[in-house]
């Protein structure tokens, strides 16, 4: 099949490398706004610089901002679209988008690509196959080791959307279960452009889902010991770790201190997800099958991190239900 990638930033680039050695993608074709930039990779890979939507299906890496009105051209288009995560920058227009693909009954495949790693899958499958019996808690964790540029935290939607939204995803997902509601917080203990843009460095939340389960939260944009995603689930019977691997940026009072070194960034964390998720999406174009992580679920998550940045504005626990109604 013919694909067509828009936007070739670090997770673009990146895309393209998959795509373009990918059994079943007889051509590629990129595009950037950096015509330079574009002329650049498809040198590189093999690959034509032209129009995506001419294409059999589209790869939309884009800026965040861009993310609905090119899925919304893809699916008026009939075409198949994987986008990266935002689909859209926020719950009204994530619902119109949530319409207009329905409508299209067109595919749209949108990047959580925790999804797709084998930890989390193990957990998964470890819990819905009663290993740990009922579970009672669940931890999460994400820490960059290094904070965005600054003039991208304005723009990001701060850092339970931005960031966050990952963890709401896979947690819906390994726990098959829904939030109920969210009690967050978040400070600022590193450079000021964070506080400026109504963000914070550091986060902390507690959220319950809908059968009781607590759930604990925390992440940071300045985790000095390396890229650090991690989530532990806590059951009558047993405990499962997911990240807990020989690069995890831990070391232990004890003497304990995982063999490799420390993951430096996301891209090198999830490299085998990302590629498995684009797997994913051509298998399911091939297939005409249904998308593997769909603007609902999408909206799912957004709806989560809505309520987080509203309960960390006011200071207060916060129903999903009570944004979804907002919405």
């Amino acid at each position: 099949m013919r694909v067509g990638l828009l936007g070739l930033g670090r997770i673009g680039a990146f895309h393209a490398a998959t795509l373009s050695r990918h059994p079943a993608v007889d051509e590629l074709v990129v595009h950037d706004a950096d015509s330079a930039r574009a002329e650049s990779v498809a040198a590189e890979l093999g690959a034509r610089v032209g129009d995506p939507f001419g294409c059999d299906a589209v790869v939309i890496a884009t800026p965040t901002h861009t993310h609905a009105e090119l899925v919304a051209a893809a699916v008026a288009r009939g075409l198949p679209a994987f986008c990266e995560k935002p689909v859209a920058a926020g719950v009204e227009e994530t619902v119109r988008l949530l319409e207009v693909a329905k409508q299209a009954g067109a595919l749209v495949h949108v990047g959580f690509q925790r999804r797709f790693d084998a930890g989390y899958r193990a957990a998964r499958e470890a819990l819905r196959d009663g290993e740990l019996g009922d579970l009672h808690r669940v931890h999460l964790i994400t820490a960059d080791p290094r904070p965005p540029a600054a003039d991208y935290i304005p723009r990001s939607g701060g850092i339970y959307r931005d960031c966050h939204i990952h963890d709401f995803d896979i947690l819906r997902w390994v726990t098959g279960r829904e939030v109920d509601s969210v009690y967050a917080t978040g400070a600022n203990r590193g450079a000021a452009f964070f506080a400026e843009a109504g963000d914070v460095d550091t986060s902390a939340a507690l959220l319950t889902m809908d059968d009781g389960t607590l759930v604990t939260l925390q992440g940071s944009r300045y985790n000095g010991g390396g890229y650090d995603v991690r989530m532990e689930l806590a059951g009558t019977l047993r405990t499962r770790a997911v990240g807990l691997d020989p690069r995890a940026p831990l070391t232990s009072t004890e003497g304990l201190q995982p063999p490799g070194e420390p993951w430096p960034d996301f891209v090198t964390r999830f490299r085998d997800a990302y590629e498995a998720e684009l797997d994913a999406f051509l298998a399911a174009v091939e297939g005409d099958g249904e998308s593997p992580c769909s603007i609902e679920d999408a909206l799912a998550a957004l709806l989560i991190a809505e309520a987080a940045e509203l309960s960390r504005a006011e200071g207060r626990p916060v129903r999903v239900a009570e944004v979804a109604s907002r919405g």
